[in-house]
This record gives structure tokens, C-alpha cells and sequence, in this order.
């Protein structure tokens, strides 16, 4: 798998090849290699440690020491700083969400700038999470776990970004709010967007994904399409140490 990996699929909106990242001194990737066609929902899956929340951070830039090549849309985004990556339509929802307690839901909501035409409108993200439109006033971290959740989703796809990077979206959150952001991430698929998912809940990814990316010790070692996971459960178990 990995030899075919590194030709460059030119048809795909995201192309990672042998990318390598650090932590200071410490060796954090060792070489991923993945692709995400347009329209895709995509999985990174894997033990804790793995390298997947680091895979999300070197695409958007925001670890300093990275080589290899990531293209977006043909582009190649590798040397570039974060802010030029957000510019070039990438969106990245942070596992610990970046909610500001000085600011309050609407003003959290209303903070990036649209970098392009064509993301939701206000009230569009309002529709998709209800939750949020009884909370505009209140303080941003005085909201729950699941609300807070929904803000850090919602203020992203109101720049006009295409293509989401979301780490661990569902990590601590009950099961109702879990369903309803399913529900929301299949509306997105449906509009047209791109998402690439970290995420530990395993039953949660195959209902919402297309493809399973399995991260082990900074690689990539397999890829399990959706539609056959009923036939790799065993393989991901071992995998996941399920």
C-alpha cells in the first residue's frame, strides 16, 4: 500500500505524502501517506498516541518542523504558515475547541472571517444547531460540553472553507448530542463538503464515514472502505485494541 500511496492522485482535493513532523526533538510522523476525493468523509483511526491529531495539525500547518508534501487542490501547502492554509479553504475544529470565556456564543460564532463565498450564513448554522440560537448571549465556556462542541463546528463552516479537519468531535459527549452532530456531518457530505475525521469512537466513524484510515506509530498501514468493515472487524479490533 504504501508504495502505491506516494503517486500523487491528481483528481483528489487532499494529497499527503510522506509527511513527517516533530515535536521539538521528538519524531511524532514517520512518513503518512493518504488521499480524500471531494466530497468525502474520511477516517483516521488508531490507538491513542498514534499520530493522528498530529496528521490533522501538520496539514493545517501549526507544527513548525514538517517535511513531505501535503497538495490541496493541486496546491502544495507544505511551506506555508497556517494563516495561508485557512486562506486556501481548510478549516480546522481543534479537540479542545477554542472556545473564548470572554466572549460570549454569537460573538465565538461570528469571529473568523469568511476567507471565500459559499460558506453558511448565520442563521444557516443556527438552523443546523438550534441549541446555539437559545444561547447567543450567554458566555461562550458557560455552555456544555455538547454545545461547545456544536459552536467550534458551527463558526467554521461559516468561512466559506470546503474542506474540514475534525479531531475528535464526540470525545466525552453524550449519546444524543453524538447523533445529533451524525446528523450534521451527513448534512455537510450532502451540501458538498469534505471532511477528514479523527475520532476514537469506532461505531460513530463507520456511520458517518466512506473510508477508514488506520494511523499506527506515525504511519498510515491500511485503508478499509466503509462498505467492507463488517468484513475487517476482526483486523480493526486488533488494530484499535478493541
Amino acid at each position: 500500500m504504501a508504495e502505491a500511496a506516494r503517486k500523487i492522485d491528481t483528481a483528489a482535493a487532499l494529497a499527503v505524502r510522506d509527511l513527517q513532523a516533530w515535536y521539538d526533538e521528538s519524531h511524532i510522523l514517520h512518513g503518512v501517506n493518504f488521499d480524500v476525493a471531494p466530497g468525502e468523509v474520511v477516517t483516521l483511526l488508531g490507538r491513542n498516541g498514534a499520530g493522528k491529531t498530529t496528521t490533522l495539525r501538520a496539514i493545517m500547518g501549526l507544527i513548525a518542523k514538517r517535511t513531505g508534501s501535503v497538495q490541496f487542490e493541486g496546491r502544495e501547502l507544505i511551506n506555508l504558515p497556517a494563516r495561508a492554509i485557512a486562506k486556501a479553504g481548510i478549516a480546522f475544529c481543534p479537540e479542545e475547541r477554542g472556545i473564548f470565556a470572554s466572549l460570549s456564543v454569537d460573538e465565538n460564532l461570528m469571529l473568523p472571517p469568511v476567507i471565500k463565498p459559499g460558506g453558511l450564513s448565520r442563521d444557516d448554522v443556527l438552523t443546523m444547531f438550534p441549541n446555539l440560537r437559545e444561547r447567543l448571549a450567554s458566555q461562550g465556556t458557560k455552555l456544555s460540553g455538547g454545545e461547545q462542541q456544536m459552536l467550534a463546528i458551527a463558526r467554521i463552516l461559516r468561512t466559506g472553507s470546503k474542506f474540514l479537519l475534525l479531531d475528535e468531535p464526540t470525545e466525552g459527549l453524550a449519546p444524543v448530542i453524538v447523533q445529533q452532530i451524525g446528523r450534521t456531518l451527513a448534512s455537510l457530505k450532502q451540501q458538498g463538503f469534505t471532511i477528514v475525521l479523527v475520532e476514537q469512537n469506532f461505531h460513530f466513524a463507520a456511520s458517518v464515514a466512506d473510508r477508514h484510515y488506520v494511523v499506527e506509530q506515525g504511519r498510515v498501514i491500511d485503508m478499509i472502505p466503509n462498505t467492507e468493515i463488517q468484513n475487517n472487524l476482526g483486523k480493526l479490533h486488533a488494530y484499535l485494541g478493541v
